[in-house]
C-alpha cells in the first residue's frame, strides 16, 4: 500500500521530461548572461547552478531557481556586494532587489522566481566569508551521493510539505531542502527517513562523515558535512521535530495519500468565528498593524520577540494566556486567546510577615485598610488595567517589539476582540484563523 502511494505522490510531483528542458535552457541562458556580463566588465565571475535544481531534486510545485555568482575569495566585500549588484542587474529585466546577509537580486522569468547571488569562490568551507560561499559546497557534496535517490527526496520533501514543516525560514521552523537530502542519503529512501524518524528521541545527532560531536542544544543536530561546526538542522523547532516523529508513526501504522496533499483549508467565515468564539468560551485579540518592508526572516523573528513581550506584559498584570500565534500578509497580526478579558476592579497586594515590626507599620501607614492573612499583611488596592484591550492600547508600545515592528506600532495599530475580529478579511489569515481553532 505505501508504494502505491508514493507512486501516486511522484506522479504528481516529479517534473516532466518538458519541464525539465525547460528549466534547463533557462538556467543556462542566466549563467551564459553573467558570464558574458563579467567578460565585457573585466572580472573573474562565473555563474553556477545550486539547490535542487542542480540536482534534479525539485517538486512540480517549486519555481524557486537559485544561480550564485561567483567571485575570486581575495576582492573585497565591498566589490562582491557592488559588483554582484551590477552584474545581476545587467541580466535580469524584471527583478527586485533584496538584503539577506549582502545584497542579491530576486529576478522573475515568467513563472520561475530566480535569487541571483553574489558569493566568494573560496577554497576550502573552513575559509568562508559569508554564509553563502558554503552553498557550492553542499552542492558538490550531494550532486554525485544523490544520484538515483532524486525521487526519495522529491517524496520526503512533499510529506514534509504536506505536514505543514517543510522550510527553513524563520516563518515556518522546519525541515529545509538540503537537510531533506541528508536524510535521504543517511537511511536510503524515504521510507527509510520514516521508519528512524518514528524513534528519535529529542537531541538525535546525524553524523555522515563522522566528522565528531557538536556541541547543542537542539532537538536534531545534523552535523554539515562540509562544515562540522555548523548543525544543519539549527531552524527545527522543537514542536515540527516532534510533528515530524508523530507524522512518520502515523503513516508507517495507516498510510495515506493525505499525508502528502491534505485537504484544503477554507476560510474561516463570520459565523464559523462567532461559533467558534461561544464554543470556547474564552475571548481572543487581535494586535493589527501594518506590515512593515522587510523580508519574512527579518519580520517573523520581531514578531515571535513581540508576542513573547506581550504575554509578559499580561502575565505581569495577572492576565492568563490560553494560546497565542502571530501572522503577516499587507497587515500583521499578534493573536492572543485569553482565558478572561477582564478582572475585579481590585487585587490583593501582599505585605510584609506581621512579626516584622518595621516593614508592618510602614505597610499599614501606607495602606490603612489592610488586614492579616495567613500571617501576613494584605491591602485590596485598585487594578490599574482591569482590561485586557485598556492594557494593550495604553502599554503595547513600552513592550520590547524590534527595531521594524516597533517603527510599524509607533505609526499606528488597532486592538480588535473576539466578533470585531472579523473585519480582517484577508483569505490567508481567515485560514490561519482555522487553524489556531482546529488543530490537529
Amino acid at each position: 500500500m505505501i508504494a502505491d502511494i508514493c507512486a501516486q505522490v511522484l506522479e504528481r510531483i516529479t517534473p516532466s521530461k518538458s519541464e525539465k528542458k525547460a528549466l534547463y535552457d533557462l538556467t543556462v541562458q542566466i549563467i551564459g548572461k553573467i558570464d558574458r556580463v563579467a567578460d565585457e566588465i573585466g572580472v573573474d565571475v562565473h555563474g553556477l547552478l545550486v539547490g535542487s535544481s542542480a540536482r534534479n531534486t525539485w517538486t512540480v510545485g517549486e519555481k524557486d531557481i537559485d544561480v550564485f555568482i561567483t567571485f575570486p575569495e581575495e576582492i573585497s566585500r565591498e566589490e562582491l556586494e557592488s559588483l554582484g549588484l551590477q552584474i545581476a542587474k545587467k541580466v535580469a529585466t524584471k527583478y527586485e532587489e533584496r538584503y539577506a546577509e549582502h545584497p542579491y537580486i530576486r529576478a522573475l522569468y515568467g513563472d520561475h522566481s530566480v535569487d541571483i547571488v553574489p558569493c566568494f569562490r573560496v577554497s576550502d568551507p573552513s575559509s568562508i566569508k559569508s554564509a553563502v560561499d558554503r552553498t557550492p559546497f553542499h552542492n558538490k557534496y550531494l550532486q554525485t551521493r544523490i544520484k538515483g535517490l532524486e525521487d526519495q527526496v522529491r517524496l520526503l520533501k512533499q510529506f514534509m510539505n504536506g505536514i505543514g514543516i517543510y522550510g527553513s525560514e524563520l516563518r515556518t521552523k522546519g525541515f529545509s531542502g538540503y537537510l531533506c537530502e541528508l536524510l535521504v542519503i543517511k537511511y536510503g529512501s524515504f521510507l527509510g527517513v520514516l521508519e528512524s524518524a518514528s524513534d528519535w528521541r529529542i537531541g538525535v545527532v546525524i553524523d555522515l562523515e563522522d566528522h565528531g560531536t557538536l556541541k547543542h542544544e537542539d532537538p536534531l543536530v545534523i552535523i554539515d558535512p562540509v562544515d562540522p561546526s555548523r548543525n544543519v538542522a539549527a531552524a527545527v523547532s522543537l514542536d515540527n521535530f516532534c510533528i515530524f516523529i508523530d507524522a512518520s508513526r502515523e503513516f508507517i501504522k495507516k498510510p495515506s495519500i493525505n499525508f502528502f496533499f491534505p485537504p484544503k483549508i477554507a476560510p474561516l467565515t463570520d459565523d464559523e468565528i462567532a461559533k467558534e468564539l461561544q464554543a470556547r468560551k474564552t475571548d481572543l485579540f487581535a494586535i493589527v498593524f501594518k506590515t512593515p518592508n522587510v523580508v519574512e526572516d527579518i519580520l517573523y523573528p520581531q514578531l515571535y520577540k513581540t508576542v513573547k513581550s506581550v504575554e509578559e506584559l499580561l502575565h505581569r498584570n495577572d492576565f492568563r494566556v490560553f494560546r497565542s500565534d502571530v501572522w503577516s500578509g499587507a497587515q500583521s497580526v499578534i493573536l492572543l486567546e485569553m482565558e478572561v478579558a477582564e478582572l475585579p476592579n481590585i487585587k490583593k497586594h501582599i505585605g510584609p510577615p506581621v512579626e516584622s515590626s518595621v516593614h508592618s507599620g510602614k505597610f499599614k501607614a501606607k495602606y490603612a485598610r489592610s488586614y492579616i492573612k495567613d500571617g501576613r499583611y494584605v491591602a485590596e488596592i485598585p487594578r490599574q488595567y482591569p482590561k485586557v484591550k485598556d492594557l494593550l492600547l495604553s502599554q503595547l508600545q513600552n513592550c520590547g517589539l524590534g527595531k521594524n515592528v516597533s517603527e510599524a506600532i509607533f505609526k499606528g495599530y488597532g486592538v480588535l476582540k473576539n466578533k470585531q475580529i472579523a473585519q480582517i478579511g484577508d483569505r490567508e489569515f481567515r485560514i490561519f484563523l482555522r487553524k489556531f481553532f482546529q488543530k490537529r
